[in-house]
């Protein structure tokens, strides 16, 4: 007999939900990572992340998002308020694309509070693009990412889980059957099944110094913001960290294990560029921390979330394409609904429609 029901590697988000999920319906779990929760390796590991609802055409991403709003905001609120920063997102975008459209489309369907803005009086730290408008989310919020993932795994060891550290897959404990939830090490894993499908990408991540003694720029005042006309998001100084930018357009493939974790010069060059544009406040602003992550890209930007073609008892979980961070704790209760009762996975998360990342669709969805 099993030591184990489940066997979850992988205490990135997607693994530590999945398995506290499972644990709390009385089954026997043990959550593997050979370097830790949330490690500085893994792509849960950075400072923080955005929970927002606007997804497009994508109606289960926005559903999903709602969702685990509640869910972070009840787990957070036993353990830790901190952990969830409820800041708002506003989205800057231009009125005439589809994207944008559909976006507005969608909250309207689904009940999602949101307004339209034409003017910028309540941002005064921005100078928009011209032309564009905005889509203010007030229950957006901005994510400690880190921390949020160790505190799940944290609370769930404390209730009985069992949490190993240890190298997949020769140190892994018996288990009736096994998860993986790698992240960016599926591909390593699986070689012959995931590469071309599941594309690790280096991703670079600045913070800048805001003046002292202004609040403006940390919430409430200063919300997350994702500018959809160049593909730039940032979040305000959370901790004193600093005034977060990324850029979320792909980087190039890297290993997990082994990449350069320096920022690169251009990067910052160009970060420097967007703010003197954008946020003028902030052009000549000290660099305060960089940090190099990476996504895990599918071709589409959907997880993959299916059965091992060769293998019953071994799942894949992964794909989070850049935007995964904020749906880990529905994804737990997704899978945990197909793995005990037999519900069915929405097509779009299966194997068979990741094509090889080369001739696919790059989508790329914060």
């Amino acid at each position: 007999m099993p030591v184990f029901d489940y066997a979850v590697v992988g205490a990135g988000v997607f693994g530590a939900w999945l398995a506290r999920t499972l644990h709390r319906l009385g089954r026997r779990v043990a959550l593997i990572d050979q370097y830790g929760p949330a490690n500085a390796r893994a792509s849960s590991g950075g400072e923080s992340r955005i929970l927002r609802m606007g997804y497009g055409d994508r109606e289960i991403y926005t559903q999903w998002s709602w969702r685990a709003l509640s869910l972070y905001r009840s787990f957070y609120a036993a353990v830790d308020p901190s952990l969830l920063q409820p800041t708002g997102c506003l989205w800057l975008c231009r009125p005439e694309d589809a994207a944008t459209q559909a976006t507005l489309s969608t909250l309207q369907r689904n009940r999602i509070p949101h307004e339209v803005l034409t003017s910028w009086e309540r941002f005064p730290f921005l100078s928009a693009p011209e032309g564009a408008v905005g889509i203010w989310e007030p229950d957006a919020a901005a994510l400690l990412a880190r921390r949020g993932v160790q505190a799940v795994v944290r609370q769930s060891v404390r209730e009985g889980l069992t949490y190993l550290q240890a190298r997949a897959p020769e140190a892994l404990p018996e288990a009736g059957i096994t998860i993986y939830a790698c992240g960016p090490w599926l591909p390593k894993l699986f070689p012959e099944l995931l590469a071309g499908r599941i594309r690790a990408t280096r991703q670079e991540v600045l913070y800048f110094g805001t003046p002292p003694a202004d609040p403006q720029w940390r919430p409430p005042h200063m919300p997350c913001w994702i500018d959809s006309t160049a593909s730039i998001y940032g979040i305000p100084d959370i901790e004193e960290r600093g005034f977060k930018l990324a850029f979320d357009v792909h980087g190039p493939e890297v290993d997990p294990d082994t990449q350069t974790r320096s920022v690169s010069t251009a990067f910052v060059e160009a970060a420097r560029l967007y703010l003197a544009q954008r946020f003028p406040l902030l052009a000549n602003a000290p660099l305060l921390q960089a940090e190099v992550c990476q996504y895990e890209n599918t071709a589409t930007g959907d997880y993959l979330i299916d059965r091992h073609p060769d293998n019953p008892r071994v799942w894949l979980l992964g794909g989070g394409s850049g935007h995964g961070y904020k749906h880990g704790p529905v994804i737990g209760e997704y899978l945990a609904a197909a793995l005990e009762d037999g519900a069915s996975i929405d097509p779009i998360f299966s194997l068979a429609v990741k094509k090889d990342y080369a001739s696919g669709q790059r989508t790329s969805t914060i």
